[in-house]
């Protein structure tokens, strides 16, 4: 009997398929059934080598051994996902294994994941490829009924490599070259570098705004208030008010226009990050591993999407789905609605992966059963389903002009002719614990051209100009989306600064670096993510070498560009960057602040967390983690509590600890120390034994 391999990019993903084909029978490493060896990655198996991999002279970072330009690549293991490489190897090599189905994540970087396995293991058997957007059941069955032909992915797997060996370049060479003219560790990307610029460009137009003191002279009239323009002396407001108080005031027109509002679009993963950060406060990374929690459930599509269409063919589905949510959420108890699912439909506007909805196994889930962050999420991209398909939002826009003592007033309002998609928005936030601002709502009264109005009552109002808000997430996000885009061909594959995948990592990265900071739900540059911006040239803080860089990848993935004459380009502009900034003496080193060894990150706000004399402490003062080294809790169990220990606990929640001593029994015992944080003064912990974690 033969056998096909597949290969997941994770185990449960793995286990969904093997579940969908039958198969049951777990060994070790992988699942057998009904012709199939059904096994998996973990993320990335095989990476490409650190620069130490490629010589002796480049373990120690110094800038007379740069630039680094291998010219025949290396690639490495995880050591901890060695096991799963080696099963993996094993199953490609068996003789009863026929061919290999890649069925890691379908786009660019799923490609390059099986890829490097595939290579690295010389295998040689036939590759097809499983491409699809949702782990239902039936999606996995049509999905292996439509197998492709692997070789029909080499351009996609030749774009992904090109992506991955010129960040390798950029990031390893300007990372080293910047950090030894500065003496301190200066981790610099082509994504995360101008992610940060514009943190600093918008902390840069905070400080420096000069805010503006304006007056606003108001008349009161019957059901309105009416505002004049802008008034920048004290004395002219109060004049103009009481010139009002012993005037006429006319209407001297009334405009009405009508306006429609469109249905939000459904989410692609940016927006539903977007969205989750504004309405829960979770941070993108936060919201991208509980869609992926959910996809693997099977209680969503696949996440890592940059469209908010369906295709053509998921008419009846996605009718299917919302008639499932109607029924699942209460605050729609009670509403006639019929979805106008086509308006959310376009297979044109779908490449890799169509919009993220929910599934049909709704049906056979009970919500409460959930996590509460889980639920938010999934219950979010329901709502998004039901708003996408709701009739427009429309309204008409009145407003009134008024002339009283040779001056201008103005009142606005709006009558809602039909709520729309507005009814059911305002349904679900009813029920949030956390509530979103609304806009208010002012309906005028009738005026009519030449309506008067005697001796109208008058006061003036004191007002400031405001500066630009900091970056939230939120709008962090969407600045990285739209970054770019006007030098980024239209069927460019990624858009943006990232893709939306990355952008997560990205955030993250800048936050564990240093570079940036989270106060609530801004974010915010430090002093040294403001000095790495201000040292670095244009080309590497600009958007513009994404947008290059996607142009062309897009092209190569269609066949329509060189690999290697992208390469040879990259390689290039390292050569010149290492040469256009050499050592300075004048470079002065303190600029940068002096360089602590990072703990890992805070559990609460993911700043970086230092060791202290006394402690192992959050970095961002306004947040308050704090582990003390003489905790009680450590003491009486008579345990160091060392930065390994700090470092495992915050990695991972948890730490193996031997020869815990116990103050009941006097007896010493192995166990588990586990954080236990309730976001309080104190940091609590626990105790958990073997086989009970």
């Amino acid at each position: 009997m033969s056998y096909t391999l597949v290969i997941a990019e994770k185990p449960s993903v793995a286990a969904s398929i093997a579940a969908a084909l039958g198969a049951k029978e777990k060994k070790d490493g992988y699942i057998e059934g009904c012709g199939y060896l059904i096994s998996w990655c973990i993320g990335h198996l095989v990476e490409l080598a650190e620069a130490a991999a490629y010589g002796e002279q480049y373990k120690k970072w110094s800038y007379d051994s740069l630039p680094i330009l291998p010219q025949e690549w290396k690639y490495t293991l995880a050591p901890e996902k060695a096991k799963q490489y080696k099963i993996l190897k094993d199953l490609m090599h068996r003789a009863d294994v026929s061919e290999v189905v890649n069925a890691c994540d379908a786009g660019r970087e799923g490609e390059l994941i099986f890829r490097f396995v595939y290579n690295m293991a010389e295998c040689k058997k036939p590759m097809r490829r499983l491409w699809i957007s949702s782990m239902e059941d039936a999606a996995i069955r049509q999905g292996f009924s439509d197998l492709k032909d692997g070789r029909e992915y080499e351009a996609l797997y030749a774009s992904a490599l090109c992506r991955a060996k010129a960040d390798w370049l950029i990031g390893i060479n300007a990372t080293r070259l910047f950090s030894c003219l500065h003496k301190k560790t200066l981790n610099v990307g082509r994504v995360q570098t101008p992610t940060l610029k514009m943190l600093a460009d918008r902390d840069e137009a905070i400080r420096t705004f000069q805010k503006e003191k304006y007056y606003l002279t108001r008349l009161a009239l019957p059901g309105a208030e009416a505002s004049s323009e802008r008034i920048t002396d004290s004395i002219e407001a109060e004049t103009l008010k009481t010139a009002c108080e012993h005037s006429q005031a006319v209407c001297t027109s009334v405009t009405r226009e009508k306006k429609t509002v469109s249905p939000p679009k459904l989410f692609d993963l940016t927006s539903l990050q977007r969205e989750a950060n504004r309405i829960f406060g979770y941070t993108a990374k936060q919201t991208l591993d509980l869609a992926q929690a959910l996809y693997e459930k099977r209680l969503l599509t696949y996440p890592r999407t940059d469209s908010n269409f369906l295709t053509d063919d998921m008419k009846e589905t996605a009718e299917k789905i919302a008639g499932l949510l109607l029924d699942k959420l209460p605050f729609m108890q009670g509403i006639a609605f019929v979805p106008a699912v086509s308006q959310v439909l376009d297979s044109k506007k779908v490449s890799d992966h169509h919009a993220i909805i929910p599934t049909m196994e709704l049906s056979k889930t009970d919500l409460s059963t959930l996590p509460e962050s889980e639920r938010n999420i999934l219950i979010l991209t329901g709502v998004r389903l039901l708003l996408a398909t709701s009739e427009p939002y429309i309204y008409e826009a009145v407003t009134a002009v008024f002339s009283c003592a040779d001056a201008v007033f103005t009142a606005k309002g709006k009558t809602v002719l039909s709520e729309g998609w507005k009814e059911l928005e305002r349904r679900y936030r009813s029920g949030l614990k956390e509530k979103t601002d609304e806009e208010e709502e002012t309906t005028l009264p009738e005026f009519s051209e030449g309506q008067t109005f005697a001796c109208p009552g008058a006061k003036v109002t004191e007002h400031f100009t405001a500066p630009p808000k900091p970056h939230t997430e939120s709008s962090l996000l969407s600045a990285m989306e739209r970054a770019g885009n006007e030098d980024t061909d239209p069927d460019a594959e990624r858009k943006g600064l990232g893709t939306p995948a990355t952008r997560a990592a990205v955030i993250e990265k800048l936050v564990k670096s240093g570079f940036a900071v989270r106060k609530g739900k801004q974010l915010l540059p430090t002093s040294d993510g403001n000095t790495l911006v201000g040292i670095l040239p244009d080309t590497l803080t600009s958007p513009m070498l994404t947008a290059e860089w996607e142009n062309t990848l897009t092209q190569i993935a269609k066949g329509r560009s060189d690999a290697e004459i992208f390469m040879q380009g990259i390689e290039a502009m390292t050569r010149e960057l290492v040469e256009s900034y050499p050592v300075l003496a004048a470079n002065d080193p303190a600029l940068f602040k002096e360089e602590k060894p990072v703990i890992g990150s805070c559990p609460r706000c993911g700043a970086p967390v230092y060791e202290g004399k006394k402690n192992y402490y959050c970095s961002d003062k306004g947040c308050g983690f704090v582990m003390w080294k003489n905790d009680r809790f450590f003491e009486e169990r008579k345990v160091s509590f060392t930065p390994k220990i700090a470092a495992a606990l915050l990695k991972d929640g948890s730490v193996k600890v031997k020869k815990l001593y116990s103050p009941k029994t006097g007896k010493s015992y192995d166990g588990s120390i586990v954080l236990a944080d309730t976001g309080g003064k104190y940091v609590n912990y626990r105790i958990t034994l073997p086989g009970k974690e």
